[in-house]
């Protein structure tokens, strides 16, 4: 078995280097690697391609590296809530690939299971399709998108285990688990690290094959980006 467990999230991402592709877990702001981003803005890797649900807010998440200029090109699909990011879009500094949330997901899941590519409905007959190839089936028309390849994928756990087996919770599953197969080089950052053994097998949602290095973080904020609550 090797040796996956490492010390910190700067021992995680040492050897990312500048131009590499990276996916980063997470639905909003819940689930992502906070650790390990804040790693990435202290090494100060420059030129990337970021692959995630969201681009972060100004001043936590991806905005983070976006603030330090570290970042190439965004491919995500919702990215609402982050001003840099809107600046950064319209002067041209900023390469952006907006992609139908479901497709996001589905070029993961391709990658994941090997698939070269995959054909889906969504986005056709708009800018999403444009120099795409299409194909019908059964009378539909569908767009085919190429799966992802990405360097590193880097995900954030609720729990692990030595071996790697992560366990996630509530909506951080809707991403992480899907990245953690599809990245070349796979690191998960934990909240809980535990003896391998106990993580009852039927709870596992991202099997140890996936997963290259894990460490347990420290200091999650778990920031909520629009906090709503009822008026009593």
């Amino acid at each position: 078995m090797l040796q996956k467990v490492v010390s910190n999230a700067d021992e995680a991402v040492k050897d990312i280097n500048d131009g590499a592709v990276i996916m980063l877990g997470g639905f909003g702001l819940c689930g992502i690697p906070e650790n390990s981003i804040n790693a990435l803005v202290k090494k100060g890797v420059k030129n990337l391609t970021c692959i995630s649900n969201n681009a972060g807010v100004d001043d936590f998440g991806i905005g983070l590296m976006l603030k330090t200029r570290q970042v190439k090109k965004m491919i995500s699909s919702y990215v609402g809530e982050n001003a840099e990011f809107e600046r950064q879009l319209l002067s041209g500094e900023l390469e952006v690939e907006l992609i139908p949330q479901g497709t996001l997901a589905t070029r993961c899941l391709a990658a994941g299971y090997g698939m070269p590519a995959i054909f889906t409905p969504a986005g056709v007959g708009t800018e999403v399709a444009i120099s795409k190839e299409t194909r019908d089936f059964d009378g539909k028309t569908y767009l085919l998108e190429h799966a992802f390849k990405s360097d590193y994928a880097i995900v954030k756990a609720w729990k692990g285990d030595a071996h790697g087996n992560l366990v996630f919770r509530a909506t951080s599953r809707n991403f992480n688990p899907l990245m953690a197969m599809a990245g070349k080089i796979t690191i998960a950052e934990v909240e809980e690290l535990v003896p391998v053994g106990e993580l009852e097998p039927d709870v596992i949602h991202t099997p140890g094959i996936f997963v290259n290095y894990i460490f347990k973080g420290t200091d999650y904020e778990k920031r909520i980006e629009q906090l709503t609550v009822t008026k009593r």
